[in-house]
């Protein structure tokens, strides 16, 4: 990734992955699988965060924690959905 918002981007295509999976189920029922792949992308998300920390502008450090604060909570409503279903 030639941009310094590669790692954001690559959480937000685990996102946008993790969602398809969960759609190709049912997406009101959820989807480990897709809740795992999305939550996932928090790793790049990470990695951005940390080379946006070394920059002197604030926009790479901006769009990382927004990309892990998005895979996270999209990861996690996605397991507990199917975990929801599981129980009803």
């Amino acid at each position: 990734m030639g941009t310094s918002n590669g790692p954001a981007f690559i959480a937000f295509i685990a996102v946008a992955i993790g969602i398809a999976i969960a759609a190709v189920q049912g997406i009101q029922h959820g989807s480990i699988a897709g809740g795992v792949i999305s939550a996932l992308g928090a790793i790049p998300a990470c990695y951005g965060m940390w080379k946006g920390i070394q920059k002197e502008t604030q926009g790479t450090l901006a769009m990382s924690v927004i990309a892990v604060l998005v895979s996270l909570g999209v990861g996690g409503v996605l397991i507990v959905l199917r975990v929801i279903h599981w129980v009803a």
